[in-house]
């Protein structure tokens, strides 16, 4: 009965890794972004999309990792992006889900979302700072998260509580980004998330709760600053 079991959960999680897959292939070679228009049929609860912010080649969710500008091109807007998160929060759990740890990359616009009755972490997302889309955040977030990603297939308990995540990160930072430090960190669902760097905050990276492993979220792009949000 054990086996069988087991054996079914194991074709879930495959199931799920294969339809991530398609969904990140997908996103890396989503439609063009330009002044006239911008792309639609983005995956996730509730994609929102502002026209008139545009770059050539954008790769949606994955972080603009193969985005080219147009010269003219500008960020939206932080309070825009703002209240582009708070309508994209409402998709998650009620209109009292708080969005806090505002944060400005070159990329992106970030923040953790909270549920105000447990005071509990559940999600981090992000609004594209030059085309406005809010999505989740890819990598934990999608992968690893026990609430709303396909981590919600784990099982058992936790291996790692916070102190001895952050000790995983400080090793792994030995030798990523010598002489980086743990500035933040954030409990979410089935992982932590670190803020970290030489003399203020310049990335972020997870670890898994279960396993140990480390997740560089490398989409940002530079960390431009942060705005002490609680809405």
């Amino acid at each position: 009965m054990a086996d069988r079991k087991n054996l079914i959960i194991g074709l879930l999680v495959l199931i799920i890794i294969l339809l991530a897959v398609l969904i990140f292939r997908s996103m890396m070679y989503s439609p063009v972004y330009n002044p006239a228009g911008y792309p639609s049929g983005k995956m996730g609860p509730g994609m929102m999309h502002n026209p008139g912010y545009n770059y050539t080649y954008g790769s949606g969710m994955m972080g603009n990792m193969m985005a080219v500008y147009y010269p003219e091109s500008r960020p939206i807007a932080q309070d825009e992006a703002l209240k582009i998160m708070q309508n994209f929060a409402r998709e998650y759990s009620s209109n009292k889900t708080e969005i806090e740890d505002f944060m400005v990359f070159s990329s992106n616009y970030y923040a953790v979302l909270k549920d105000p009755s447990t005071g509990q972490y559940i999600a981090e997302i992000l609004v594209d700072r030059y085309s406005g889309s809010a999505y989740p955040e890819p990598g934990p977030n999608m992968m690893w998260n026990t609430n709303y990603g396909a981590g919600r297939a784990q099982t058992g308990g936790k291996d790692y509580d916070l102190a001895e995540s952050e000790k995983l990160a400080n090793d792994f930072l030995a030798g990523y980004l010598p002489g980086a430090q743990i500035i933040e960190s954030k409990a979410m669902p089935g992982y932590y998330t670190f803020d970290f760097g030489w003399n203020g905050i310049e990335s972020m990276l997870s670890v898994n709760a279960y396993n140990g492993q480390v997740w560089v979220h490398t989409w940002h792009g530079p960390y431009i600053g942060d705005i002490n949000v609680t809405s």
